[in-house]
């Protein structure tokens, strides 16, 4: 029984060699050695950003591999500083459409999850879903209180193929960092435990829920935004169940039966949603896909749903941002780095200034236009290139929040040509850099620092104990290089020296003088005791070497 799991591995693994192979990544497998493999991968890197078939070769072997690799190509088109440009424009096409799983099996997991039968919890429940992913799909049902709303059921066989799937991504991850050395400055077993992570997260539907509720209670009382309510009774890690909102999803929108002017008031309403969760909140949904966006009966109204990736910022992180943006509106271009520096973003700091002037050049080439007169691909092309090339290092919380801001951007511009997403961020970020100053803001600042500081002030005694501790038992080792100090020590050399020979002279010569006044009788040089003699005699030959010395170098 123990060899079934290992077996299963190895034809999995066989079938993913086979897959690669059919779509010319065969040689990553080769066992020709390492010089093969970056021989080969070194030709593919050299393929232009303009045209890339490896990156349509990927995303479509991914694709063929199921529903695990698909979201681990999706989760690559988001770190645009570990793949390069064009494989992640590719990977942006994978979309997360599969076949839904039977009727049978999602009663089965409903039952099983909430307790009592099908007929028991709900007035009705439609067999046919609404929407089917990887994970899970979604049904339309009604409450016994006449409520209606929809439920997400996850897939029987989600947790295992996914927890399987990851332990290969894992082989993979290390053969890579082993043989392939155009990927040497990625951890890629770092990025599989990211992805690990998120898909994890991603099989407790709880973690949806409370993301949903806290939506809802962020947007309680703004008219134009409605967030569906979770039924909490009817929810477990592998049901989820929402109030059901009637509209059209933004992706199914007929834009021809829209005036312009009606398409613009769209689009800013859907902007200004995210900029208020951005902004206000520090809270925000990251997947503003059209799908996940709906217009209600309420012509007035969005409504938001699928909130299983949600980024949260803190409001220090949120000062920040508004810091970077207010520099970005005033063309302050040398601050940004330092702004994104602050905010976590790593880059070598030998290459400060080429990332100064890269970021001037894309800037003053697009600021003030809108996206009509642009090739918003272009854009950001440009700048994922530039993140790419310097292998900037990007904080997870942050890959989360430019996904959401591109994505939104190009919703944006879908539904009104004209759209400009700083328009919408502006008085936002206007009103919260006001807003720091105000006197409760000061003054929570100051507490909040007083705080720490306190906490520093007690902790310093041990601190310092524990140092001073270390230092006793050897633990701390102390070294010390000096640059340019040649001259000064030998210049030090001399001077000790010539104070050695003065302190020498000097104290012969009271000594021969304490000889001369204490001997009575023996040998006499002109009256003085023949030792008292010799003292004086070589006292005054060091004085005259020294003082001969002094006078040779010139300096008195």
């Amino acid at each position: 029984m123990s060899s079934r799991p290992a077996v299963r591995r190895l034809g999995r693994m066989s079938e993913i060699a086979q897959v690669a192979a059919k779509h010319g990544f065969g040689y990553l497998f080769a066992t020709r050695g390492p010089a093969a493999v970056r021989s080969r991968l070194g030709r593919e890197v050299a393929v232009e950003d303009e045209g890339s078939p490896r990156g349509q070769r990927l995303r479509e072997m991914l694709d063929e591999l199921g529903p695990t690799f698909v979201k681990f190509g999706q989760l690559l088109s988001t770190r645009p500083d570990i793949v390069p440009p064009d494989i992640v424009f590719e990977l942006k096409a994978l979309q997360d459409a599969v076949s839904p799983f039977p009727f049978d099996q999602a009663r089965a997991v409903v039952e099983e999850e909430l307790g009592l039968t099908l007929e028991q919890l709900f007035l009705e429940f439609d067999e046919k879903p609404v929407a089917a992913a990887s994970i899970g799909q979604v049904h339309r049902a009604v409450l016994p209180n006449d409520k209606r709303v929809v439920v997400k059921v996850q897939r029987p066989s989600a947790p295992r193929q996914i927890e399987a799937d990851l332990e290969l991504m894992y082989q993979l991850a290390r053969f890579a960092r082993e043989r392939v050395s155009a990927l040497e400055f990625i951890d890629t077993v770092a990025v599989v435990d990211e992805f690990a992570r998120s898909i994890r997260q991603e099989l407790d539907y709880r973690i949806e829920a409370r993301n949903a509720q806290q939506f809802h209670r962020n947007f309680a009382g703004r008219p134009h935004v409605r967030v569906p309510r979770v039924f909490w009774s009817y929810s477990r890690a592998r049901v989820l169940t929402l109030e059901l909102l009637e509209g059209v999803h933004v992706r199914d929108v007929d834009l021809e039966k829209y005036t312009l002017e009606e398409r613009r008031r769209l689009a800013y309403r859907i902007a200004e949603a995210w900029m208020a969760m951005i902004f206000r909140d520090g809270f925000f949904h990251g997947d503003p896909h059209p799908s996940n966006i709906m217009v209600l009966e309420q012509s007035d109204q969005i409504g938001l749903v699928d909130f299983g990736t949600a980024g949260q910022l803190a409001s220090d992180d949120t000062s920040k941002l508004t810091g970077l943006f207010v520099d970005a509106v005033n063309q302050n271009i040398e601050a940004l780095p330092r702004r994104l520096a602050a905010l976590g973003v790593r880059y070598p700091k030998e290459m400060e200034e080429e990332f100064v002037s890269e970021l001037r050049e894309i800037y003053y080439r697009y600021y003030g236009a809108t996206l009509a007169e642009i090739d918003p691909i272009q854009v950001i092309r440009e700048v994922f290139a530039l993140i790419y090339r310097m292998r900037l290092t990007l904080p997870t919380r942050f890959i989360v929040l430019d996904r959401a801001i591109a994505t939104l951007g190009s919703v944006g511009m879908e539904l009104y040509p004209d759209f400009n997403v700083f328009e919408v961020a502006k008085p936002y970020a206007r009103e919260l850099m006001i807003e720091r100053f105000t006197p409760q803001r000061v003054a929570a600042r100051l507490q909040h620092e007083a705080r720490n500081y306190a906490g520093i002030m007690l902790e310093l005694p041990y601190q310092v104990h524990d140092v001073l501790q270390e230092v006793r038992d050897g633990q701390i080792e102390v070294g010390f290089r000096h640059q340019g100090l040649d001259d000064l020590i030998k210049r030090m050399d001399i001077v000790f020296n010539r104070l050695g020979i003065a302190m020498v002279a000097v104290g012969g010569a009271v000594t021969s003088g304490i000889l001369a006044a204490t001997i009575q009788g023996g040998v006499e040089i002109l009256g003085v005791p023949l030792v008292a003699a010799v003292g004086l005699f070589l006292s005054t030959i060091l004085s005259i070497w020294l003082v001969w010395g002094v006078l040779r170098s010139g300096r008195l």
